[in-house]
């Protein structure tokens, strides 16, 4: 018996929240002054949450693309920037499994596609990660050549590394249902998104068996060209960011203000639409981040509420923060004077251009 969608959609999303609120806890108590026990158990509750997070995000991106196909977001890439990127990511986690990994690039320096960064640095990842988990020792090698191509650019990617004997001559979805502890279920469905990733992008994905040991991924890509974007201007804001974080659940709270700090935001919190409307009537932040569903006042009539005070107190930007975001639910909070809507589990990303657009918003105002 298979869970009808929403109850589906509605697990899973409380699952990716709790981890979410996991993993800003143990970031919290990582400040701490810890014995060196304290330290290694609380790194393992980390890693083990950050896991758990990753691999269901994985089999929901592999389940969306399966029923709704591959959603994209292109926009302008500089490919030598994403490689650099992609060596970043993984240079301190391959050096830590005992393994070189060698990154380069071919291509102009200035060379532009217009394709999805994220999408694409979800490839690298997975085969990357392949790679690494089976070399043991040793090098892995990811390299990305673009040149011309009869519709843009051709991109070739190739992540070479070592081979597993105890994979060899099993197929992919074989490895899927053997998960051992060399090749977790993570990986494996890393590698399965990553190769309907190039197939829905209409490119060609192969596997080379080198000279001696080791294994080469190899895939091709015909991208269209782009113009880089210019670097945005360095912001030369006075003071950082205020926010106020307006949530019934303290978890949610201590991961909306975690990431506010990230940012170097203060912030302060309300437990419900009451709060938050005493807190508004100063008048001192600079973006209010709302929950929808709280006991006493709920997050829609809380911003009405807010709308109606004077001055600056009822102009300030509020955004909800929900796991309800489809386009009638955001329609009603926009309706209700909200600026926007981030969905819960709140991304850093998210909250990042959410505070831009408020400051942004502000200063042009001013």
């Amino acid at each position: 018996m298979s869970l009808p969608d929403y109850i589906f959609d509605r697990v899973t999303a409380d699952i990716r929240q709790q981890m979410a609120g996991i993993l800003a806890l143990t970031e919290q108590l990582a400040r701490q002054r810890l014995t060196p026990d304290a330290q290694a158990c609380l790194a393992g509750v980390s890693e083990a949450a950050d896991a758990v997070r990753r691999t269901l995000d994985a089999a929901l991106d592999i389940h969306a693309v399966a029923s709704d196909g591959l959603a994209l977001n292109p926009a302008p890439l500089v490919l030598r920037d994403l490689m650099d990127d992609v060596e970043a990511r993984w240079r301190a986690a391959a050096g830590m499994a005992g393994v070189t990994l060698l990154v380069s690039y071919d291509g102009a320096p200035e060379a532009c596609v217009h394709a999805d960064r994220a999408r694409l640095t979800q490839v690298f990842d997975a085969f990357i990660a392949e790679a690494v988990g089976g070399a043991r020792r040793g090098a892995v090698e990811a390299s990305l050549r673009a040149e011309e191509g009869p519709a843009g650019l051709r991109l070739t990617g190739r992540i070479r590394g070592a081979r597993d004997p105890a994979r060899d001559g099993r197929g992919l979805e074989a490895r899927v249902r053997e998960v051992d502890s060399q090749f977790g279920l993570e990986v494996a469905l890393g590698v399965l998104l990553a190769r309907r990733i190039v197939q829905e992008l209409g490119g060609r994905i192969g596997e080379e068996t080198n000279p001696g040991a080791g294994q080469t991924v190899a895939f091709e890509l015909d991208l269209p060209k782009a113009r880089a974007l210019p670097e945005p201007e360095p912001r030369s804001a006075g003071r950082s960011a205020h926010v106020l974080v307006v949530d019934d659940n303290a978890t949610n709270r201590m991961v909306a203000q975690a990431l506010c700090e990230m940012f170097d935001c203060t912030s302060e919190s309300a437990v419900d639409g009451v709060e938050a409307l005493e807190a508004a009537r100063a008048g001192r932040f600079d973006l209010i981040l709302m929950d929808i569903k709280m006991p006493r006042m709920d997050g829609i009539s809380a911003a009405r509420a807010i709308r109606d005070l004077p001055g600056e107190a009822g102009e300030v930007p509020i955004v909800a923060l929900t796991a309800n975001a489809d386009p009638d639910d955001a329609a009603d909070y926009l309706a209700a004077g909200m600026d926007g809507v981030v969905e819960k589990p709140m991304k850093p990303e998210h909250l990042l251009a959410v505070l831009r657009q408020a400051l942004d918003a502000q200063a042009a105002a001013a």
